[in-house]
């Protein structure tokens, strides 16, 4: 059951921003930093990627672990309450985001997923920016920071 009145979850819901969030504003200071220039939010790609780098021809999506349920993430579980409603949401996020990085890999796009738990600390900020570029000055098609399958999960366990 919510802990909180309906009127109070709803002024919290409609704080929550989809773009410019801080996450985003960090990444794009660091590339900005970096040497990157870059495009934020173009409509006329699938999914409106965040970042929109055309001369390196790869688009950054900074995926909320909670939002775009990082698997593997303990940020990424479902509330008690409403359980169907969020469990029926959130996979339909997963299901549009596999979706828009399939339409982009086959428009000839290079797709990166950065999740939100790899700047949950100062550390994992500091190295951020240099994974990114590594990303960006690689080949490979997709990519994922974190990618939990090859990594610990101890920088997204809750503080």
């Amino acid at each position: 059951m919510d802990n909180k009145s309906s009127e109070a979850r709803s002024l919290n819901m409609s704080k929550i921003r989809s773009k410019d969030t801080g996450p985003e504003k960090f990444i794009r200071s660091a590339l900005f930093r970096l040497g990157y220039r870059f495009r934020i939010n173009r409509k006329d790609l699938p999914g409106k990627p965040d970042i929109v780098l055309p001369k390196k021809k790869a688009v950054i999506f900074v995926q909320g672990c909670f939002w775009h349920q990082h698997k593997g993430c303990s940020r990424a579980v479902l509330p008690k309450s409403r359980e169907e409603y969020w469990h029926t949401k959130l996979a339909k996020n997963i299901e549009r985001d596999y979706e828009n990085k399939e339409k982009l890999l086959k428009a000839g796009w290079r797709v990166l997923w950065v999740w939100e738990c790899s700047l949950k600390t100062k550390e994992l900020r500091e190295q951020l920016p240099l994974k990114i570029a590594d990303w960006l000055e690689d080949s490979a098609l997709f990519g994922e920071i974190p990618d939990l399958n090859y990594s610990s999960t101890d920088h997204c366990q809750k503080a």
